[in-house]
């Protein structure tokens, strides 16, 4: 079959001049491959974990040990993926809003437009390209906690080289306090709905 760059292409969905290095709070959520349910069941309203959503959670919990501007926030591993919030500090060690509230900068304001020509590539002078990792990244934050989740559940299941993921994940930058609260609330509220 021949590729045809008009038909077969993957869209980036990310936010065009944007570092993502960037402090602030970012909501992610990553599903298994096939969206197959493999790490409990929810049950009343309540995620029953297996040990496979064990793994997956003690795994999230680890990021900040592996990466020093990364703290872990809201998480809920449901049967077939997950939602969470990763917040990266500043180089002071401080969340967006920290900083902002301290004058060391502005909480996360991403921009809501494309920059206009010429003026992305200031905006990020490192910014991650396709398969160039950018230390410190959220997409290389995500990378290594999916490559890692993998091994560990791949070692439990004895099935050495299995996806666990689908490619990519779907990431939010969360704009403000409020924005947060909204998001922890949904991320709890999950397993209900």
């Amino acid at each position: 079959m021949c590729c045809d760059p008009d038909r077969h292409h993957r869209r980036s969905i990310r936010l065009k001049g944007y570092d993502y290095r960037r402090a602030g709070a970012y909501f992610v959520t990553v599903c298994t491959r096939e969206r197959e349910c493999l790490f409990g069941e929810v049950s009343h309203g309540q995620v029953c974990p297996c040990a496979l959503g064990q793994i997956v959670a003690e795994t999230w919990q680890e990021i900040p040990s592996h990466f020093e501007r990364a703290a872990v926030d809201a998480l809920v591993v449901m049967p077939n993926h997950i939602h969470g919030v990763i917040v990266l500090k500043d180089e002071y060690g401080a969340d967006a809003a920290s900083a902002a509230r301290e004058g060391r900068g502005t909480a996360c304001r991403a921009p809501t437009t494309s920059p206009s020509p010429g003026h992305g590539a200031s905006m990020a002078p490192n910014m991650e390209a396709f398969g160039k990792p950018t230390p410190g990244s959220l997409a290389t934050i995500m990378r290594s906690f999916k490559s890692a989740s993998t091994k560990r559940v791949n070692t439990l299941r004895d099935s050495r080289g299995a996806a666990l993921w689908q490619r990519g994940y779907h990431e939010h930058i969360i704009r403000n306090d409020g924005e947060l609260r909204a998001i922890r609330e949904y991320i709890a509220d999950n397993p209900i709905h």
